[in-house]
């Protein structure tokens, strides 16, 4: 369900920096449904790659085999994604706080001695500032939705209206933050992340007990569509192709 819903944010004809994992996997869900002209940007370099089957990582050579062109990482950085080029980027992490900040870097009080060191920033910072807009995919409990995150790896939008903006960073920030029990957006004038959104089956309860924070719900809001035939059949052809080729490998 997280798989297809995040599918279903991208929009034909856009530019879409992708990640492995489920990123790549609703990205090309997307491709081979509803946006056959979305414009998948890798981190690698590869520009329009259009694989067939998910690539086992970012240095897959399927991407390259099938991508519009291949540039260099820092031109990927410096000339695509820094300038505002790319429409959609998606980004996940280990904590994520009411205004959509995210952390990968450390859990605990002490930067120098923390309880757990995290794998650190990569590209994401990068992501969230300068993109357009932001999708974030995440599992929903109180260890992940906390009050305030331990540490600011990728800003989303501060401690409120106006943050981004004052530090000068291009992008809209995240739009939208997809679960496995619903999706939150950001409020127009607070920017706090509303529940407007629940997957069949869920329950407000259900994502009110998984956020640390007293959740915000949408006056209106709905349940969404159960993934379709269609995309079920691709997301596991996908799927199918992909374990084909890691057990070729």
């Amino acid at each position: 369900m997280m798989t297809v819903a995040a599918a279903r944010q991208l929009r034909d004809g856009t530019a879409c920096f992708v990640g492995i994992g489920l990123p790549s996997t609703a990205a090309n869900l997307a491709r081979a449904t509803h946006a056959p002209r979305l414009v998948l940007v890798y981190e690698s370099g590869c520009l329009g790659a259009k694989p067939d089957r998910l690539p086992l990582s970012i240095g897959d050579g399927i991407l390259a085999d099938t991508a519009d062109t291949v540039v260099s990482v820092p031109e990927v950085f410096n000339y695509w994604l820094q300038p505002g080029r790319i429409d959609v980027g998606f980004l996940g992490g280990a904590q994520l706080d009411r205004y959509a900040n995210i952390n990968t870097t450390a859990i605990g009080d002490d930067y120098r001695d923390p309880r757990v060191r995290l794998p650190g920033a990569g590209g994401a910072p990068e992501i969230a500032a300068s993109c357009r807009e932001v999708v974030v995919v995440m599992r929903q409990s109180p260890r992940t939705f906390v009050e305030r995150v331990d540490f600011v790896t990728s800003f989303g939008h501060g401690t409120g209206p106006g943050e981004r903006q004052r530090l000068g960073l291009r992008g809209a920030g995240p739009q939208v933050v997809i679960t496995d029990l619903g999706i939150l957006r950001p409020d127009p004038a607070s920017r706090e992340l509303v529940l407007t959104e629940l997957h069949p089956g869920a329950t407000v309860e259900q994502a009110r007990a998984a956020t640390g924070w007293p959740l915000r719900v949408a006056d209106d809001l709905r349940t969404g569509a159960p993934p379709t035939g269609p995309e079920l059949t691709v997301l596991r052809a996908l799927k199918a192709a992909t374990r084909d080729a890691g057990a070729v490998g």
